[in-house]
């Protein structure tokens, strides 16, 4: 019969040091691998920044030409999702050829993974001159699943 090894003192606090350095690294190869793969296939990412006070994370995403009921978020403990879809202007009468056509229309989403602990039902966003600002309040401790978020108009 084979008797297991057991760790103790230094060891131990070794091994879980590397479980925890592995955790992390395994945590960021998932978040990496997600950002390469858009939400829809054929979908677009707008640009975004995130931005940390003392007491909240502010998330600014770009979105010219949608409006706010185009928009959806979805927030979870660890997750930000902005997703929708980008129209195009309805057609006029005149037949017009494009030469070049540049902005990007049809479905969009962004997934922002999130490190800190804030408030879901706190949270508020709010879109202004095509910027979508999402303010989240930061807290102690977090539980609970995924809450909509409703966007207004600000002039």
């Amino acid at each position: 019969m084979i008797k297991p090894i057991r760790a103790t003192g230094l060891e131990r606090l070794e091994l879980q040091r590397l479980r925890d350095r592995v955790g992390r690294l395994f945590a960021a190869l998932q978040e990496a691998t997600e950002a390469e793969n858009p939400l829809v296939s054929g979908a677009w990412a707008p640009p975004v920044d995130v931005c940390e006070t003392e007491k909240m994370i502010i998330v600014r995403a770009e979105l010219p030409g949608v409006s706010p009921d185009q928009i959806k978020i979805g927030l979870c403990n660890t997750k930000l999702r902005i997703y929708g879809e980008k129209k195009r202007r309805p057609a006029r009468r005149r037949i017009m050829s494009y030469l070049c056509s540049e902005r990007l229309y049809g479905k969009f989403g962004r997934i922002v993974h999130l490190r800190w602990t804030f408030s879901i039902h706190d949270a508020t966003a709010c879109m202004k001159n095509g910027v979508l600002q999402i303010h989240l309040p930061k807290i102690e401790d977090r539980r609970g699943g995924e809450v909509a978020i409703t966007v207004k108009e600000e002039s």
